[in-house]
């Protein structure tokens, strides 16, 4: 039971939760969108459902007692389908994926240059304390060695 609590609590099943709930309400304003645009404007041209569009491929296709006679093709389905899966695609990339992408680029552009800076700091830092060491030897003159004491 410790087990299953701590794989409960972890960071990563709580997002994958949100994302889940985030994506089912996502894809209402997708269909939303398909059904109240993208078949609207299909539908200048044709049905506005696009469902509505098939194909018969054998016998007439006609409904006797509620059952179609014939093999039909739904393609409209999938056209709907396809149209739902590319506009979800689209507003992904395009609203989430590309300004992250640019987000962590500006990041690491930014954590990059602060790392120069600070390694020029540790360098400058670095060249100050041999500058301090050199004066001290140049202060105990030439006859004191270096790791040498001055006698008192």
């Amino acid at each position: 039971m410790a087990g299953f609590k701590a794989f409960l609590m972890r960071g990563n099943v709580i997002d994958l939760a949100v994302a889940v709930v985030i994506g089912a309400a996502f894809t209402n304003i997708v269909n939303s969108v398909v059904k109240g645009i993208i078949n609207p404007v299909v539908g200048a041209f044709g049905t506005k459902n696009l469902e509505s569009y098939k194909s018969c491929i054998k016998d007439s296709c006609v409904v006797v007692n509620g059952e179609v006679q014939g093999i039909e093709l739904q393609w409209g389905l999938v056209l709907s389908a396809v149209l739902s899966f590319l506009i979800t695609a689209a507003v992904v990339y395009f609203l989430m994926v590309l300004p992250m992408a640019k987000y962590l680029a500006k990041r690491a552009a930014h954590d990059k240059a602060k790392e120069g800076v600070q390694e020029t700091l540790e360098i400058s830092e670095l060249e100050v304390l041999k500058e301090i060491r050199d004066a001290l030897v140049t202060q105990r003159g030439p006859s004191a060695g270096a790791g040498s004491h001055p006698t008192p």
